[in-house]
């Protein structure tokens, strides 16, 4: 019998020491230190050794006398800690004066992105211009203003020689509709130097998503019911034309009808929720603000259009009057939140729409629709048909719509969503190949070269982590970067995810940078997303044996006790199930088994968990699960994951494609307070 009580009351890790700053001669990863006990305790190493090396001022920060530094939180990612630090000069705050530090769970500095290029050195703070003067020139960029949000004095470095401005924030309706635009204008000459646009395009029944009926996490006062997520900050569907959360006296919401708000709200906290959803088991990301938090969707914008604007996500029709709330649509837009949410803010340089475009494709391929409904594909709004003539972007061929394929020095400087086609192309390109076998179209590249892919997981993790290196001065050149510096955080021991990252941006027409970094080692090539015909036999059924462990102990490798009938834990179904943990004392458990996955076919893993657990702590991962297929961690696990009964998790796995490779479980307990991880029903399903 497991849960024995705990006998001691003991911290689950000691308290983190400050770790020696790096150099200023240059930034390399330092001899891998001892593995963090926790992710808190990274986190506070990454932290306390950043901070030291900051007072240090490296000649890479561009650090003058007068300027001082503030840390934001630390983010953790698939164990690299990225370290954000916003500048101020004599007190003002630095617009291009931001950097993020990434260090590994010890406090080892790795990378150092750093937006500033140049030292500001000797500026005037006094300023010529009036506020009043400054927030008028803010004014004039709009039809039509509905507030002024402030006017603040900075110091602007993200122009060819720094300089001392003001920085309004206005509200209002410009030519291309709503509009939240920070303005910053010379505060000396009057001159605008840079604009920077924030709004960035239950059971139920929806109208794209399904199958019916959709499963809506719903909030239950007394005998009403709420379309707002009871678990995740701010994450309600409200009607526009009041900002109401739709309310009613069962759980049973919308007809299915596109042209009825409450479908629409199904469709659009579906989606959300779904994200959510991919945001934690692909990427570890708690939430879209990073801190378990999101933004009211608002359905019945009377516009063919969708937005985000800091505050909201608005969702309108499309020319048949249908309410536009599919994945990748909702999704984009909460990309857009995310962006705005990580290092740097929103991208620039023309990457901010492909940028939302991945979060919206990787939503797709994780929920993994049906073809009725919005099944996963690389095209853009293809299912809401917003302006009568199918999808609005192709990501393995954009110019099939208009948009550029290949990357060119005129890119920045073109409409953003136009913009997005290299990025775009790039990333289908790293998640599919030029010439995939599992169904996705050939991607033609600008340079005549042969692309394998490495599956979409891999390539929004990719993504995220770059993005989380992310600094204000964003740019196709910079995101070549950045990208290739996550695959090097993300895969250390291998260079196949490096070269694929960096062959396709070739594929692209992004050149390479100056410094840039270089992999050697590792394995030669990437894993194939599907690279040969499919079997003759199809791609359907499970491939895993004994996947409810109904058979007792057989099929799998497993740690002994694991695989019971112990009434302890009730199973998902039938009388089997695997418990790993679940003793109250420092334990490992593990199960496995090995499974091949034919050329050719997509694959998905899928099993139930149930987490239950005596840690009372919210903060603190004590015992953790580690769920891998093969040399890659699909997710982590822990006591903060506890809940009432079993939740399906799954993954895509089609990386693994042609090869034999490993599912396995990992669980590992502390000394004291018991957490149990219970698996069930589990699958490797083809299709």
């Amino acid at each position: 019998m497991k849960l024995s009580p705990r006998l001691a009351a003991l911290t689950g890790a000691a308290a983190a020491g400050v770790i020696a700053a790096g150099t200023a001669a240059a930034v390399q990863a330092a001899p891998p230190g001892p593995a963090a006990p926790n992710p808190a305790q990274a986190r506070a190493a990454a932290a306390d050794s950043t901070r030291a090396l900051v007072a240090n001022r490296p000649a890479y920060l561009q650090a003058g006398a007068d300027d001082a530094f503030v840390q934001k939180p630390v983010i953790s990612s698939e164990g690299t800690q990225y370290v954000p630090y916003e500048r101020t000069y004599k007190g003002l705050p630095v617009v291009g004066g931001d950097f993020v530090l990434a260090t590994d769970s010890a406090g080892n500095l790795k990378y150092a992105s750093v937006a500033q290029q140049r030292p500001i050195g000797a500026l005037a703070t006094t300023p010529a211009l009036t506020p009043a003067a400054a927030a008028t020139t803010a004014r004039a960029q709009f039809k039509t203003v509905s507030a002024v949000e402030g006017t603040t004095l900075v110091v602007y470095t993200l122009g060819a020689a720094p300089a001392l401005a003001w920085e309004t924030t206005v509200r209002g309706t410009s030519a291309d509709g709503p509009s939240r635009l920070t303005v910053d204008v010379d505060a000396r000459t009057g001159a605008v130097l840079r604009k920077q646009e924030h709004v960035v395009r239950g059971t139920g029944t929806g109208a794209w998503n399904g199958p019916s009926p959709l499963t809506l996490n719903t909030t239950q006062s007394g005998s009403t019911y709420t379309m707002k997520d009871p678990t995740v900050t701010n994450l309600s569907c409200q009607d526009s034309a009041n900002n109401t959360t739709f309310s009613g006296s069962d759980d049973v919401w919308g007809n299915g009808t596109a042209t009825n708000k409450e479908t629409g709200c199904v469709d659009a906290l579906f989606s959300a929720q779904t994200e959510h959803k991919m945001l934690a088991q692909w990427l570890g990301r708690n939430g879209a603000n990073g801190n378990g938090g999101y933004w009211p969707i608002r359905v019945g914008l009377n516009d063919q259009n969708a937005y985000y604007d800091g505050s909201q996500v608005q969702i309108g029709k499309n020319t048949a009057g249908q309410w536009i709330g599919s994945l990748d649509v909702v999704a984009h837009e909460i990309g857009h939140g995310i962006d705005d949410n990580t290092p740097g803010g929103i991208s620039g340089g023309g990457t901010q729409e492909f940028v939302a475009d991945t979060f919206g494709a990787a939503t797709e391929w994780f929920a993994n629709e049906p073809s009725s409904y919005d099944a996963p594909d690389f095209l853009v709004g293809e299912k809401i048909n917003l302006v009568g003539s199918g999808p609005i972007r192709n990501m393995y061929n954009p110019s099939a719509l208009g948009d550029p394929n290949c990357y060119s020095s005129s890119i920045p400087s073109t409409e953003v969503h136009a913009a997005a086609g290299p990025g775009n192309h790039w990333f289908y390109l790293l998640a599919n190949g030029s010439s995939p076998t599992n169904g996705q179209p050939s991607s033609s590249t600008c340079n005549s070269s042969s692309v394998t892919g490495l599956g979409i997981q891999k390539a929004i993790k990719i993504m995220y982590n770059a993005m989380l290196l992310k600094t204000s001065s964003s740019s196709y050149l910079k995101y070549r970067v950045w990208t290739l510096q996550a695959a090097k955080n993300l895969y250390p021991s291998s260079c196949a995810e490096f070269n694929a990252v960096k062959a396709a941006w070739a594929a692209v027409s992004v050149p390479a940078q100056s410094g840039e970094p270089t992999c050697a080692g590792g394995t030669p090539t990437p894993t194939p997303t599907a690279t040969t015909t499919p079997p003759s036999g199809g791609c359907s059924g499970n491939k895993l044996a004994n996947p409810g462990f109904e058979s007792g102990n057989v099929s799998w490798t497993a740690s002994s006790g694991v695989i019971t009938t112990d009434s302890g834990q009730a199973a998902h179904g039938g009388s089997y199930k695997a418990w790993l943990n679940g003793y109250g004392s420092s334990h490992t458990d593990t199960l496995s088994q090995s499974v091949t996955i034919p050329a050719g076919c997509r694959a998905t893993l899928s099993f139930w968990l149930h987490i239950d657990s005596a840690e009372t702590t919210t903060s603190t991962a004590y015992d953790k699960l580690t769920v891998k297929a093969g040399s890659t961690t699909l997710a982590t696990y822990s006591n903060l994951n506890k809940a009432t009964g079993y939740v399906q998790r799954s993954f895509d796995v089609s990386s693994l494609a042609g090869t034999t490779a490993t599912i396995s479980f990992s669980g590992v307990e502390d000394s004291s307070l018991q957490t149990s991880f219970v698996v069930d029903d589990t699958a490797v399903t083809l299709s």
